[in-house]
């Protein structure tokens, strides 16, 4: 069965948790705001339960936006790592040094952190192990981004001569110790750099994987989400939420692609019993051969 769950901790309301890190958190900030919210399942997730970030209002469609990326530069080309293209302007260099990654797709990079805990009937908090391996397209992980120099495990000197992208914490060689899931092969970053469609959209951010075929993956009860604020949206009137999801023979729920069939199918039909309208009224004038007299 499909089960869906959102959380949204935006913190636009004075009273949610997240409220003050909503108002005061800055980008050049060193110290992180950490908020708590809580919530419960009325039923359990019984399969593998996969964990999304959920924006709002933002527009990864604009076209500046799209193009402002260089595809050489992700798969790993040395040569755009130290010059990397004009469409990455203004986010292609700063103090002089190139930055890795540079445009605005990478600049934006969701970086808040999510952590979930189940609450037991004696208040005790139990940490759900979140998998970050395995949520990113096997083509992109694999074909379409790469590290300089062959993914080498010492990626600082790879990126030598290179700065950070002027949003982020982090160099791109320090986003894990996992040499398998860093630099532009760290999968977070790869799901980011896939673009959505709409304004309103979800990222698959980890993966809870099922242990036992004799309990849920998640039993109902009481939980807490746990964030380190770290990725501001009211600038642009946005939301954040935490989507929780199973899937299904069929996929996980979707909305989009039934909301567009509808929507093409009765502009056509209307359309349509427009046109024949038309025709019924004025075809026949048209079409007169007579002759008058």
């Amino acid at each position: 069965m499909l089960t869906v769950l959102g959380v949204d901790y935006t913190g636009v309301d004075p009273s949610s948790p997240c409220f003050t890190c909503s108002q005061t958190y800055s980008w050049n900030s060193s110290t992180p705001c950490r908020c708590s919210v809580a919530f419960s399942l009325d039923q359990p997730f019984e399969s593998n339960v996969f964990m999304y970030y959920g924006l709002s209002n933002f527009y990864q469609n604009h076209r500046r936006y799209v193009k402002s990326r260089d595809d050489s530069q992700l798969n790993g080309d040395v040569a755009s790592l130290k010059n990397p293209s004009k469409e990455c302007e203004p986010y292609r260099s700063q103090q002089d040094k190139p930055i890795a990654p540079c445009g605005a797709i990478a600049n934006s990079l969701f970086n808040d952190t999510l952590e979930l805990f189940y609450i037991d009937s004696n208040g005790s908090r139990t940490q759900i192990p979140l998998v970050k391996k395995g949520i990113a397209w096997w083509t992109d992980k694999h074909v379409k981004f790469r590290n300089p120099n062959g993914n080498v495990s010492n990626l600082t000197v790879a990126f030598q001569g290179t700065t950070k992208p002027v949003n982020w914490h982090k160099y791109v060689y320090k986003l894990d110790s996992d040499p398998d899931n860093n630099g532009f092969i760290n999968e977070d970053f790869i799901v980011w750099m896939r673009t959505a469609a709409l304004p309103t959209f979800r990222k698959l951010y980890r993966i809870i994987q099922k242990k036992s075929n004799m309990t849920p993956t998640l039993p109902r009860g009481n939980y807490t989400l746990d964030v380190t604020y770290n990725y501001l949206v009211r600038s642009f009137d946005g939301r954040k939420r935490m989507i929780l999801s199973t899937i299904s023979w069929m996929g996980g729920k979707n909305p989009f692609l039934g909301i567009a069939y509808i929507t093409v199918g009765s502009i056509s039909f209307f359309l349509g019993v427009v046109l024949l309208i038309v025709h019924h009224k004025y075809g026949n004038r048209n079409n007169s051969t007579d002759i008058p007299n």
